[in-house]
C-alpha cells in the first residue's frame, strides 16, 4: 500500500544511497581513529620496553597500555557494526549484538583503567551491574539466533 504513495521508491532509493554514503564516512572515520589508536599503542609500548624493559612493575602503566588496547579494540568492533551488510538474514540482531558487545568492552576497559583507591562502592556496583546487564541481554539475543543446525544433538539414552 505505501508504494502507491508517489516518489516513495526514489525517496526510499536516496535514503539506501544516503545510509550507504554515511556508513563510508563513519568507517572511514573510524579506520582513521584505529589507525592512530595503534600508532599510540605501538609507540607506548615500545617506550614502555626502553624505559623499563621487559619488567614493568608500575600498575598505572599497565593500566594505561590496556587502555590503549581496548580503545583499539572498540574501536575496530564499533566497524564490523557498522560493515553488517543490510542484505544479511537477521541484520539487526548482528548489530544489535555488536553493540551490546562495544558497550561490554567499554565497561571492561572502563573497570582496566580504573584507579581502585578513588573509587567509592556504588560505583563499582554501578559498573558490575552494567556488566551483568549487558552480558545477559547478549546472552539472551545471541540464544535467540542460534538455528537448529548450530545445535549440537544430544545423546538420550534408552
Amino acid at each position: 500500500m505505501i508504494e502507491r504513495i508517489p516518489g516513495f521508491i526514489r525517496v526510499g532509493t536516496l535514503f539506501d544511497l544516503f545510509e550507504e554514503i554515511a556508513m563510508l564516512v563513519l568507517t572511514l572515520c573510524i579506520a582513521a581513529v584505529a589507525c592512530v589508536g595503534l600508532l599510540h599503542v605501538v609507540v607506548a609500548v615500545i617506550h614502555l620496553l626502553l624505559t623499563t624493559g621487559l619488567q614493568p612493575t608500575d600498575p598505572s602503566v599497565l593500566q594505561g597500555i590496556f587502555g590503549l588496547f581496548f580503545t583499539v579494540l572498540i574501536a575496530l568492533e564499533f566497524k564490523h557494526s557498522i560493515l553488517v551488510m543490510p542484505q544479511a538474514p537477521s541484520h539487526s540482531l548482528i548489530r544489535m549484538r555488536s553493540v551490546l558487545l562495544i558497550g561490554m568492552m567499554a565497561t571492561v576497559r572502563k573497570f582496566i583503567v580504573l584507579d581502585l583507591s578513588g573509587v567509592n562502592v556504588m560505583e563499582m556496583l554501578a559498573l558490575s551491574a552494567a556488566v551483568l546487564a549487558l552480558g545477559g541481554v547478549y546472552w539472551l539475543v545471541r540464544s535467540k539466533s542460534v538455528t537448529p543446525n548450530e545445535v549440537e544433538p544430544q545423546l538420550h539414552e534408552p
